[in-house]
């Protein structure tokens, strides 16, 4: 078995790695002493991915929204019972999760580990849906759909989307709407399955105390599929470069207003190490713009127009990027106009290369810190495998971005033509 070990000696880490011969990679990444062990097995296949060519076919091929989110349900129904119900008795934690890109498959736990990894590969390659279940969990479905229909953070993001977006798939619910899972069907399940479950698309991490030889011998055995296949051609419409609309507002049952505001972003350094220059950079500015320790933060904070609520993050995919930030607010429109002046003040005055040093190093600070936790390197690395980068690059990234870059970036990023404003008010 052919294995690469790869050190980071500056911090003490270790990633083994391998690759089956069907295409599909696993990486273990040991922590000695540690008492909880965490696997997932993610495929890269999100709620976007709802037009692409099969590998072999011309046509193309359009599926109804929400069908990635449907598939993620359906793996953990087996015909000899509930696959949680299997995790339950082994002692561990199962969950998953399905975003715009990728759909995640995992586990937590203390005991068992060898009994709980072969369970996670078994039913993630073997689904079994009938078309009688498929109808049965339209229901369940339906209900957690119109539960986020009333969800006033769910709305003042999506709604936030939906101003960025005209076409993107990215401004649909990830669960789709009761409309578009009502056209789901058994065959087209299984077709969605067999185009993204394939090995060649998807990636096996697992973060604990284990043994790696034998981690990757239970991937050799477990792993049928011997061919990998062609990259599926994945097809986005065509989106403009300007906004959708500027504001959008909702009335929901809330006791004070809430928003998320933005930057839609037409730079998309969506693979490699570029987009994680773009990535830190966007974050990087969007801390000396409004982190807690900013100035603006502060002044907004005392003056009771923004609270503890108040958080802000950047986004690159892989058609697709925008920064946002938001919380509750009693006035909305005037935490935008502070934004705005405090932007173009920055902009006249030039970045203060001081403030943009502390940034960066409390964030590689914070970084360095996650390596203490299971679950954040296993998120982080899965949330950027699919771009072709590891957790550890962003180390890299780091040390070898610089201020001239980030000076770049904050000219281009913060385009208040770009800026849209999503805002839930009271009934």
């Amino acid at each position: 078995m052919d294995i690469n070990t790869i050190e980071y000696k500056k911090l003490n880490e270790v990633m083994h790695v391998y690759q089956h011969k069907s295409g599909l990679k696993a990486f273990v990444i040991p922590k000695k002493g540690y008492y909880k062990k965490y696997a997932t097995f993610s495929t890269h296949y999100g709620s976007i991915n709802n037009e692409f060519i099969v590998p072999g076919e011309k046509e193309v091929t359009r599926v109804p929204d929400g069908i990635a989110h449907f598939l993620e349900h359906k793996l953990f129904e087996q015909k000899d019972g509930s696959v949680m119900d299997k995790f339950s008795e082994l002692g561990s934690n199962p969950n998953a999760y399905t975003g715009f890109s990728q759909t995640v498959y995992l586990f937590s736990c203390t005991d068992k580990f060898n009994q709980n990894f072969r369970l996670l590969l078994d039913f993630v390659q073997n689904p079994y849906i009938t078309e009688e279940s498929v109808e049965k969990e339209k229901g369940i479905i339906g209900q957690e759909i119109k539960m986020y229909e009333d969800d006033s953070g769910w709305r003042a993001y999506f709604n936030l989307l939906k101003a960025f977006y005209k076409n993107n798939p990215v401004r649909i619910d990830i669960a789709g709407t009761v409309d578009s899972i009502s056209k789901i069907n058994r065959d087209v399940l299984y077709k969605c399955y067999n185009t993204f479950y394939h090995p060649s698309n998807m990636v096996i991490l697992v973060v604990g105390d284990v043994d790696h030889k034998e981690v990757f011998e239970h991937v050799e055995k477990s792993i049928s599929v011997t061919d990998s296949i062609p990259e599926i051609k994945r097809i986005f419409p065509e989106e403009p470069t300007t906004l959708n609309e500027t504001y959008i507002e909702q009335s929901l049952e809330v006791s004070t207003p809430l928003f998320q505001m933005g930057f839609k972003d037409n730079r998309l350094d969506t693979k490699g190490i570029d987009c994680l220059k773009h990535e830190i950079a966007v974050k990087i500015l969007l801390g000396m713009i409004m982190g807690r320790s900013s100035k603006l933060f502060n002044e907004l904070y005392s003056e009771g127009l923004i609270n503890s609520t108040f958080e802000y993050d950047y986004t690159i995919e892989e058609s697709y990027a925008f920064s946002m930030f938001g919380g509750e607010s009693s006035n909305p429109e005037k935490v935008k106009e502070r934004i705005l002046n405090s932007v173009n003040a920055m902009k006249q005055n030039g970045l203060d290369s001081h403030i943009y040093d502390r940034i960066k190093k409390a964030m590689q600070g914070r970084l360095i810190k996650q390596l203490n936790s299971i679950e954040r390197i296993s998120h982080s690395f899965i949330s950027v495998y699919f771009k072709g980068v590891s957790l550890f690059d962003y180390f890299d990234v780091y040390d070898k971005i610089t201020f001239n870059y980030v000076d770049e970036i904050f000219r281009e990023h913060f385009n208040t033509d770009n800026l849209a404003l999503s805002v839930i008010k009271p009934v």
